[in-house]
């Protein structure tokens, strides 16, 4: 299954997203209030990287209170890992693994036009191992 398939039924302008000129501090706000656990950071258009807890945390231990201010293009993790909607489930799931991450933006071109989480994938692998499963029973019971 290709991840254009994914997040066909979503619609991008409902993407939580921010700028690089967001001041830390609004960002964990919007991570909180949303319930999530990154944001993608857009500069004109596309992602200019992420911002997640794990960057909150790092710059926490490393800064203290005083990132709270900066703006999020000073402390997001950059250049953002992107994948395209032709990627497969599989191959994103294999580089968020290699990669040790958790999100991925989905482009098109240059434009960001989906963002998922690697429970968004291992959800819909999930799926499509026990249609193949209910596939393989009925096959079986029909032999």
């Amino acid at each position: 299954m290709e991840i254009g398939r994914l997040i066909e039924g979503r619609a991008s302008s409902e993407i939580v997203s921010c700028s690089t000129t967001t001041p830390v501090h609004e960002a964990i706000r919007l991570l909180a209030s949303k319930r999530i656990g990154a944001l993608p950071v857009v500069d004109g258009g596309t992602v200019a990287g992420i911002f997640s807890e794990r960057d909150v945390i790092y710059r926490l231990a490393d800064e203290g209170d005083a990132c709270l201010t900066r703006p999020l293009g000073e402390v997001m993790t950059s250049p953002a890992i992107t994948v395209e909607r032709t990627t497969t489930v599989l191959d994103a799931l294999a580089l968020m693994t290699k990669r040790r991450i958790r999100h991925l933006p989905v482009v098109d071109g240059t434009a960001m036009c989906g963002f998922i989480s690697i429970g968004d994938l291992v959800k819909a692998r999930l799926d499509e191992i026990e249609h193949e499963a209910e596939a393989m029973r009925e096959y079986i019971q029909t032999a």
